[in-house]
């Protein structure tokens, strides 16, 4: 399945107006609506160096993430409105159609159809709360805190298309490490806040035994 996708992906990207598209048009070009390949399609971006693309495709996320917490079923998976209107140029929207391509292509190696009861309905509330979770944080403005939940997204993505709880499970560990990172990032930043307040607060004194 992930093999023909990755094919489908490289057609769409040869395709695409000079004009550019939008995300909408990415997503049509995946075929039926799926919880998973919308997923990675929202994630993938995150990992480029685009403008605002973290805003506007974290809030994404956490709207949909918000849906399936609600009970929305993976055969009615929607990008929101506003998302699916984000436009890209043809030269970004190449890159993130190739990308994807390449992405499909590998994991269609690598996964299979194993534990499928993590990728089944029945956790469907467990899965919720970490794209919710890992939206949030594409969200924050945490320096390189993009990249590890993209990732953990994308891991999870791929093993709801593929049914590979294995890969949810990868896609578990690393949202794991995603949230570690940021509050590592987060504690470094408090503290050398603290230190530079400090700091700022000696150079009056330090100013006036000067004069």
């Amino acid at each position: 399945m992930t093999i023909a996708l990755s094919e489908r992906l490289r057609q769409a990207a040869a395709d695409l107006p000079a004009e550019g598209t939008s995300l909408q048009h990415l997503a049509a070009a995946h075929g039926p609506a799926a919880q998973g390949t919308l997923l990675i399609l929202l994630a993938a971006p995150c990992l480029m160096p685009l403008p605002g693309v973290g805003s506007v495709l974290g809030f994404g996320l956490l709207a949909m993430a918000m849906a399936f917490w609600r009970g929305a079923s993976a055969a009615s998976a929607a990008l929101p409105q506003r998302v699916g209107e984000f436009g890209l140029s043809r030269l970004w929207a190449t890159r993130v159609l190739h990308m994807l391509a390449r992405f499909y292509a590998h994991s269609g190696r690598l996964t299979r159809q194993r534990l499928t009861h993590l990728t089944d309905g029945a956790l469907e509330r467990c899965l919720s709360a970490k794209v919710g979770l890992m939206a949030a944080l594409i969200i924050l403005p945490i320096p390189m805190g993009n990249l590890f939940p993209a990732l953990a997204l994308m891991l999870l993505g791929v093993g709801l298309v593929a049914r590979d709880g294995l890969a949810v499970l990868a896609g578990a560990a690393m949202a794991a490490l995603a949230l570690l990172f940021s509050l590592a990032v987060a504690a470094a930043t408090w503290f050398w806040g603290l230190e530079a307040l400090a700091l700022a607060q000696q150079i009056p004194s330090w100013i006036a035994r000067q004069l």
